[in-house]
């Protein structure tokens, strides 16, 4: 059966938002609200991808605890605006108001109970609910500044409009569709790009690493993970290629090439201390025995052959060997070979420099009707739900002005 052609885009609109991501969405919703004439063009087949696989398909879609101090960026004060004037607490009514259910998984972060598309669905029904035109498969050509407004050249035709919304999102996951086009179009008009890397992304180890825990795939572990400033307990997980888990997707977004990073393998409680009450309660108890009450028996045996440790029975040890044996198993430091980049990275660190642009309505100051929303400003949030809420809250702050 032939595919049917695609509509026309209309000659004029008064919004034009290139990329049906999470923040363009909203920045369409809100702007046809309130009367606007909206089109939204977009590469991919579909809208909404990487919403439809975030959150293990259940999106995370924000964090009851969101606050300027879980994101990153080179102007920490950038995102205070949007983020106090579209709050978690704005976006969670949105979804009571679609009747979606949804749960605290751990930390704050809130979940689907059903599936992430439930989100896209709201997403779209309020682009219906204001008129919000939508095409996929359409690839932009070229962006071309007009006296008032802008002209934008498409696979599928050329439209002009009054305020051009960039949401093209990061570099993160190119099998999603994701590219560095928004840097491209800041570059055109005279923007810096703060640079970008993969962050919330794998540790990958080196080779000789790997094969000493080629049993671990799939272990798992509460750690508290530091690297530079950034310091956060969570779970750890080995992998085949290295190391994930939440722990250490938090801690890469601080870590460089070359750095070490640490690992308080037991960040609830002293080692060192734990051991000589363990060998006063159970002295015919042997060491990789105790030790796997608090991890696995997998990763107490691994952990004492790293560390050329002999298990015995605890009262073979002396308070003081027991003690040293604490501190020496409490603490792991390792320099990672590097990250899985941004292949499996969920966002992308840096992008458009928040200088250029205003915190209140995302326009850019040098380039009237020209705005950026989203992932491709350089603000980044930590991992649970932070990221949606920049989306909605830089989103719906272009979208009450454009």
């Amino acid at each position: 059966m032939k595919e049917a052609a695609p509509k026309p885009l209309p000659e004029q609109v008064d919004v034009l938002v290139i990329g049906a991501g999470a923040a363009g969405l909203m920045c369409a919703a809100v702007a046809g609200q309130r009367g606007r004439s909206v089109l939204v063009l977009d590469h991919a087949n579909k809208v909404g991808k990487k919403i439809l696989m975030s959150g293990g398909g259940r999106c995370n879609f924000t964090n009851l605890y969101t606050g300027p101090e879980n994101f990153y960026s080179e102007n920490s004060h950038f995102c205070k605006s949007a983020l106090a004037r579209y709050t978690q607490w704005d976006f969670i009514a949105l979804v009571e108001k679609h009747g979606i259910p949804y749960h605290e998984k751990t930390l704050g972060q809130l979940f689907c109970d059903n599936k992430s598309k439930d989100i896209v669905d709201l997403l779209l029904a309020e682009c219906r609910d204001a008129r919000v035109q939508i095409r996929t498969r359409c690839s932009i050509e070229a962006v071309v500044p007009l006296d008032s407004g802008y002209r934008v050249e498409s696979s599928l035709g050329r439209v002009q409009c009054e305020s051009l919304v960039v949401a093209t999102g990061g570099l993160s996951i190119p099998t999603m569709g994701a590219s560095g086009f928004g840097y491209d179009i800041a570059r055109q008009f005279g923007l810096n790009i703060v640079p970008t890397r993969a962050a919330l992304v794998p540790f990958t180890l080196h080779g000789r690493q790997l094969e000493r825990q080629q049993e671990l795939p799939g272990s798992a572990l509460p750690v508290t993970a530091s690297c530079g400033e950034g310091s956060f307990h969570e779970q750890m997980l080995f992998t085949h290629r290295g190391l994930s888990g939440p722990a250490v997707l938090q801690v890469s977004s601080h870590w460089r090439e070359g750095e070490a990073v640490t690992f308080d393998l037991a960040p609830d409680r002293e080692l060192a201390q734990w051991l000589n009450q363990q060998r006063a309660e159970k002295p015919e108890a042997h060491l990789h025995t105790i030790l796997a009450s608090l991890w696995s028996r997998k990763l107490a045996q691994h952990f004492l052959a790293e560390r050329n440790i002999e298990s015995r029975p605890l009262k073979q040890f002396s308070p003081a060997e027991l003690a040293t044996i604490g501190e020496e198993l409490q603490t792991w430091r390792l320099v990672p070979a590097g990250t899985e980049g941004y292949r499996t990275a969920e966002v992308t660190l840096g992008g458009v420099d928040t200088d250029a642009v205003s915190s209140r309505t995302m326009e850019c100051k040098s380039q009237p009707g020209l705005y950026f929303i989203g992932e491709v400003l350089d603000v980044t949030g930590w991992l649970g739900g932070y990221n949606f809420q920049w989306a909605w809250a830089s989103g719906h702050a272009a979208g009450e002005v454009v």
